[in-house]
């Protein structure tokens, strides 16, 4: 679907609504498919009015990054096309999801010793407070990508920051602003990105004429879809997305984001495995996989499957025990497993996170609960179309959440999750 086509069919569409600035587009771009929603912003929440899905050519995207900028720009053209055509509008502002090894989503706490205790804390001095956060732990995700790519001069850029905990003589406050006090203590969760990707995403919103409200850590949007709306909320848990390239993980302690790793093994590696066992194209890999659960398949074909799944999900549960390995900030793990993403959609992957003993060499207290996010028990956004949305679809109700948070702080507004978005932002 070309640019031009999509304005010819505006030209068509016989009702337009009144303000379409009060909607927002959320684009997933992952490595099997793109997809869009579009939501209209309201006092009763984030209501979605248009889906859209599109199949990923193999080449446009590689361990989680955009490789071919024309042909992610032609896939969104057409899951763009489908959402607008359901939703009777085109949103004009975007927020897109970024993944890849090479984003560095981490906590940092810092010690705050205020030279005059007595005096009530302003809302800038949190804000001198919170950029020195920001400015620590962006030169430790710069070393660590310039570690990873032997490129020393590698530029990396803020994408995401958020609050985790804030303490004032070891008195955990929500709002310290007008507190008083001597030692501030602050957890700041925040995300880097290479310049090179970010860029590559903003090229994709220049040729799809599109304002781009923020860039987004995709694990970090699942989430914000978990939390929701609650600024209070106490939510625990390990949220695990897993797309077509990679798997994302993030730790949630008590509502805060303790930490966001990744690691290059999806759902596409267990169809290279399917395909390399049977002697198979990948296309037609792919749509054996989708048949795992057929009582149909042979004999023979369903002892290489199996033993295909069972060779690759080995590789894969090491990557999730790696990557948690690395939490070490986090004395005790989340006794609850949320996952989403098509790659989550292979029963065995669940199955082995629900059954296996891989946990017991982590800090775990008892064998955690594994369950698919449903998007019905997102909070605060609300499926307006008859079109019914699963766990592949979350992450992309997570990006509308993250793209309403920064709308809120590019506004003026007094109260202090308006004031404290002002102060995170990028």
């Amino acid at each position: 679907m070309s640019l031009l086509s999509r304005k010819e069919s505006d030209k068509k569409k016989s009702k337009r609504p009144k303000n379409p600035d009060d909607y927002l587009l959320a684009l997933d771009i992952g490595t099997e498919f793109v997809k869009a929603l579009i939501a209209k912003k309201s006092k009763s929440g984030i209501h979605i009015v248009g889906v859209g899905k599109a199949h990923e050519a193999p080449t446009n995207i590689f361990a989680g990054a955009i490789s071919d900028i024309q042909g992610v720009v032609k896939t969104c053209e057409e899951a763009l096309y489908k959402a607008e055509q359901m939703a009777g509008v085109r949103a004009k502002e975007v927020v897109i999801g970024i993944a890849g090894e090479l984003i560095k989503g981490n906590t940092a706490s810092i010690k705050y010793r205020r030279s005059e205790a007595t005096k009530p804390i302003t809302e800038e001095e949190m804000g001198h407070i919170i950029k020195k956060v920001q400015q620590k732990t962006g030169e430790r995700a710069r070393r660590e990508v310039a570690v990873e790519t032997n490129n020393p001069d590698v530029e990396v850029r803020l994408i995401n920051s958020a609050l985790v905990s804030l303490r004032i003589d070891g008195y955990k406050v929500a709002n310290p602003i007008g507190f008083k006090g001597k030692e501030v203590v602050v957890q700041i969760y925040t995300a880097f990105a290479p310049l090179v990707h970010i860029s590559a995403i903003e090229r994709v919103c220049d040729e799809l004429q599109l304002d781009l409200v923020t860039v987004a850590v995709e694990p970090f949007a699942v989430c914000r879809a978990c939390l929701g709306d609650n600024l209070d909320s106490n939510f625990s848990g390990i949220v695990m997305d897993v797309g077509g390239g990679t798997t994302d993980i993030a730790i949630v302690d008590d509502g805060g984001v303790e930490g966001t790793k990744m690691f290059s093994i999806g759902g596409r590696s267990f169809t290279n495995q399917i395909a390399h066992r049977l002697g198979l194209s990948f296309e037609d890999a792919e749509k054996l996989k989708l048949l795992a659960d057929s009582p149909n398949m042979k004999p023979e074909v369903r002892h290489k499957f199996d033993q295909a799944i069972a060779r690759n999900l080995e590789v894969w549960q090491s990557g999730v025990e790696l990557a948690l390995e690395e939490f070490d900030q986090v004395e005790t793990m989340p006794s609850q497993i949320l996952l989403c993403g098509g790659g989550a959609s292979l029963a065995e992957i669940p199955e082995t996170l629900a059954t296996g003993d891989w946990y017991k060499d982590l800090p775990f207290s008892r064998r955690p609960v594994v369950s698919l996010i449903d998007p019905n028990d997102v909070s605060g956004i609300i499926n307006d179309t008859d079109r019914e949305l699963d766990h592949t679809f979350v992450t992309a109700m997570g990006l509308l959440r993250v793209g309403i948070d920064t709308l809120i702080g590019t506004d003026n507004g007094s109260s202090f999750r308006a004031k404290l978005a002002r102060l995170l932002r990028n």
